[in-house]
């Protein structure tokens, strides 16, 4: 298991986001930690910003919800490696969203903004555990084998 510092920020008085340091495209970036997004998703304009072309973003038929609409444009990217501290993970294919929103929301609240969101897709693969206490997330070296879903439908 690999131990990550968390930074946990107050948006509100009683409402808070975990954000963690990463690495990508050699470049240091700040990412939201989020137990309730299925995917792992990286803003389209923070990758353009950081080198990816629009050539490398592949178009989806996916439909994004969650974000105040189910009808935004969605793209995957291949990324040869994230780093979060001393834990990396290679040759991962991202969503890809216009996450201009949540940034403009940052800036607005003079935050820092982020390249995307860590999400259930990795968190649950890697065995993430989320210690407020000590404001750490842990994460296996290995992927772990793929989660039982049941349908409750």
């Amino acid at each position: 298991m690999t131990k990550i510092p968390l930074e946990i920020i107050q948006l509100q008085p009683d409402g808070f986001h975990t954000l963690i340091e990463i690495k990508l495209l050699d470049k240091t970036f700040k990412m939201v930690v989020d137990t309730g997004a299925s995917k792992t998703v990286l803003d389209k304009t923070t990758l353009l910003d950081a080198g990816i072309t629009e050539a490398q973003l592949n178009l989806t038929d996916v439909l994004s919800t969650g974000l105040g609409t189910n009808a935004m444009e969605s793209f995957f990217v291949h990324i040869p490696e994230l780093k979060i501290g001393d834990w990396h993970i290679k040759k991962f294919d991202f969503a890809v969203l216009d996450l201009s929103s949540i940034n403009y929301a940052y800036r607005k609240m003079n935050l820092e903004p982020v390249v995307g969101v860590l999400g259930g897709d990795i968190l649950q693969a890697y065995g993430a555990i989320i210690n407020y206490k000590t404001a750490t997330l842990q994460l296996t070296n290995r992927k772990r084998r793929k989660l039982q879903v049941t349908n409750t439908a």
